[in-house]
Order: C-alpha cells, then structure tokens, then sequence
C-alpha cells in the first residue's frame, strides 16, 4: 500500500546507523510516525525532505505494518528561519505543540495551517515581533484543541466591558478584578483592551490574517504572557523547545 501526501516534518529521532524516525504533520491522514530509511547517507534522496521543519511531498509505503518513506521531495524549508537560532528554536517549538495536539491518524487541517502559517510569519515577516507571533500561534492552537477562551464578558457578572478585566488561566474565562472570588482557586492575569481585541482576532479572524494586527508595550506582554501560561496551565506539561527559546532570549538581554 502506497499514499502520496504533502507533510510537515515536526520531529525527527535518529535510529540504527543512517535511518531516521519521523513524526509527520500529514494532508491526508493527520499526524503519523514514519522511517526514513537511509536518510543520513551521503547522497540520499531523501534526506532534504526529512529534514526538522521540511514542507515535503511524501510517498510513503507500508513496511511490515509501519510507514516507511520511499520518496520525499521539499516543497518548502523556510530557509529564513533555519538562518536564524532564535526564529529556528521558536519553529521547533510550534512543531513540538503540534506533535503534541494532533491525533495520530486523525486528519487536523487546520492545525496543519496554522503551523505553516506561523513557520512562514518567522520565515516572511520580520516585521512582526516574535513574541506576537509566538502568542497568535499559541492562543490559536489552544482554541482549536478545544480550549477556546471565553472573552467576550465576565465570566461571573456577565458585564460584557468588564472592569479592570483579568482572564483566569485554569477556568479559560474573563472576569472583573471585583468577581475574583467567583471564577475558584487558580491565577488570573490582567487583560488590557487591547490585549482582548488582539485575543479576539486570533481566535475567531480569518486564520488567512491571523498576523494582521499590531500590538506592542504592555498589551503585547500580557497577550504574550497570558497565551503561554494559558497553554501551560491547560496542557499540563513543559516544553523542552520553549526552554531553549528562552534561555536565549535571556543571553541576548544579558548582552544589552
């Protein structure tokens, strides 16, 4: 059994002396694990198509029961970002959410997008800060998991211009700073309005613009704190890509 598919690589582990294991974002068939044998050769044709973060066109067989990758052409590598240590670890740590919020064998297009969309804002935009990118990415990924925060009043007096408005990370919802008792036990953080329309546009704009906004001071710091807390808090878990982002924003500051 062949399939021919356009896939995302988000993952790539290597196994015995020139084989890698690859996690794939597919068109077709949603997440799946796939060999790439031989793809650490010298001179291997697939090796450019299995690279972390390859756009690729895939043909992929069934090897004794696994997928296994028998051709792979790059679509795209965003070359912009693989130049650049700080836009490549944020790449990496979209792919690492996406590996982790996708189903395998469950088609998500609209994961697939929105992690192609925001590999291309760090490859295309250099006009957008990465902290706006990152938090678009999270915000967006958090609603399509299912986790769609609830903005649009406060959650506890239903006034929809909520007094010093504060979104409260385990319950996903909006409250004023007087409704705090009501929302139980867990961290709120303070949303600005700006913050909230960013939030809005994200969430529920046209995932075509979902970069098409401005933001920048103290509003881009709280939809940017809020996104990633949010998404921890939901998630339960770390990511390893997301340290190393940050440990290198942190040399950066050392050196200013």
């Amino acid at each position: 059994m062949h399939i021919t598919t356009k896939a995302l690589v988000l993952r790539g582990v290597d196994y015995k002396e020139s084989d890698k294991i690859l996690t794939l974002l597919t068109q077709e068939q949603g997440k799946l694990t796939a060999s790439a044998r031989g793809c650490r050769k010298k001179g291997s044709a697939i090796a450019a198509g299995c690279q972390l973060l390859a756009w690729s066109e895939m043909v992929l067989y069934d090897y004794q029961g696994r997928w296994a990758v028998k051709e792979a052409s790059t679509q795209r590598l965003f070359r912009g970002v693989r130049d650049d240590i700080e836009r490549l670890s944020l790449g990496c740590y979209f792919a690492e959410a996406a590996e982790l919020l996708a189903v395998e064998g469950e088609e998500n297009p609209e994961l697939l997008a929105l992690t192609l969309n925001s590999l291309h804002a760090l490859d295309k935009m250099p006009d957008k800060p990465l902290p706006l990118v990152k938090a678009a990415f999270e915000w967006k990924a958090m609603a399509l998991a299912g986790y769609e925060p609830l903005i649009d009043s406060c959650g506890v007096c239903g006034a929809v211009t909520p007094e010093e408005p504060r979104f409260h990370l385990r319950e996903g919802v909006l409250h004023c700073a007087k409704c705090r008792d009501g929302v139980g036990e867990g961290v709120s953080m303070p949303m600005s309005p700006p913050a909230l329309a960013a939030v809005d546009h994200i969430v529920h704009g046209d995932p075509k613009r979902l970069f098409s906004f401005h933001l920048e001071g103290e509003p881009l710091k709280q939809l940017a704190d809020a996104a990633e807390a949010y998404l921890h808090t939901q998630l339960e878990r770390g990511f390893s890509t997301l340290d190393y982002y940050k440990s290198l924003q942190m040399t950066e500051r050392s050196f200013l």
